[in-house]
């Protein structure tokens, strides 16, 4: 389960995903199984969410890994980056960004 806190040791990546209306199911539909079937059972691999827009317009996740190496293994995985070039056609763009919790209100 997530667990957002500034104490946390884990390593925190938010990726967010540009697609339009038209490819957003599609592209929802890849993330969740690529989350079901291959990035949930990866070592490190703590908790994910995944967040749509009203305008399914944006994709937004939220991941959870026990360290940086564990997420940048996963992303280097042959498996994985078949499936990214997947998810790069049904989005104008993605970026996964590191980040460590610097405040819970």
């Amino acid at each position: 389960m997530l667990k957002i806190d500034t104490a946390a040791t884990c390593q925190t990546v938010i990726t967010t995903f540009e697609c339009s209306p038209g490819t957003c199911a599609d592209l929802m539909d890849k993330l969740q199984g690529a989350y079901r079937d291959f990035i949930s059972q990866q070592p490190g691999f703590i908790a994910a969410g995944l967040h749509v827009n009203d305008a399914q317009t944006r994709i937004a996740n939220y991941s959870q890994w026990a360290k940086r190496e564990d997420f940048q293994a996963m992303l280097r995985s042959e498996e994985m980056r078949a499936r990214n070039r997947e998810i790069a056609q049904l989005s104008t763009r993605f970026e996964p960004v590191m980040y460590e919790v610097a405040g819970v209100f």
